[in-house]
């Protein structure tokens, strides 16, 4: 079963169980999976779908500072939730350490020895890392191993 079937499926248990918080979240998902395909007009593979999902998480996760400044809690707990329901459609994310070590291969392999070397180097990694690990977590390793 594919990932855009998987999600389908899941939206309808979610409104069958009467599952609110779920149901928007895939919901959202499916939504932004749609509208990128109609947008490039191009028919996503569960590649495609898992770095729009990772979006969504993405963009649920930096809103959060700002719902927890407002001190609405109900706000909080339901985009928790969501990010929950949203992490399960994600693959196993990678670990500080095994970033490391795909970064320290691709230092080595590109040459890099300097901080002005961090595109070169992050060039390499994303492919690697896309959808598996945070962009910033990425980031910030390779400016400690570079820096």
């Amino acid at each position: 079963m594919s990932l855009k079937d998987l999600l389908l499926q899941d939206l309808k248990d979610a409104m069958k169980d009467g599952d609110a918080v779920r149901k928007t979240a895939v919901q959202m998902a499916r939504s932004a999976v749609l509208q990128v395909e109609k947008d490039t007009k191009v028919t996503l593979d569960d590649d495609g779908i898992v770095e729009i999902i990772a979006k969504e998480v993405k963009k649920r996760m930096d809103t959060l500072p700002d719902f927890e400044k407002s001190g609405r809690d109900d706000l909080i707990d339901n985009l928790k939730a969501e990010i929950e329901v949203l992490k399960k459609y994600l693959p196993q994310q990678l670990s500080e350490s095994e970033i490391e070590i795909i970064v320290k291969n691709a230092i080595a392999s590109t040459g890099a020895a300097s901080a002005k070397d961090i595109g070169k180097v992050m060039q390499a990694v994303m492919p690697e890392t896309r959808g598996k690990a945070d962009g910033k977590l990425v980031n910030q390793i390779v400016k400690n191993l570079l820096g």
